[in-house]
């Protein structure tokens, strides 16, 4: 289409998150298990520290997925221009 999207970034709660992996299960584009299992962004997308990050409009559906599966509620997703 040629339209730029806007960005979505994505925010691990490093704090809640218990490696539980479902999010690198659905959705692997955008995140991964770290050095001690809980997970960050990948680093195609990952900003200053490894669990945020800013990921591309067309993964929205999968960041989604991975942010309503989350069991303890530890991903956030914030649209960004």
């Amino acid at each position: 289409m040629g339209s730029v999207m806007g960005k979505l970034k994505v925010v691990v709660d490093w704090d809640t998150c218990i490696a539980d992996g479902v999010c690198y299960a659905l959705c692997p584009q955008v995140f991964e298990a770290g050095p001690d299992g809980k997970s960050q962004i990948v680093e195609e997308y990952r900003g200053d520290k490894p669990h945020e990050g800013f990921v591309p409009e067309d993964l929205a559906d999968c960041v989604d997925q991975a942010k309503t599966a989350c069991p303890t509620g530890a991903i956030s997703v914030e649209r960004v221009e």
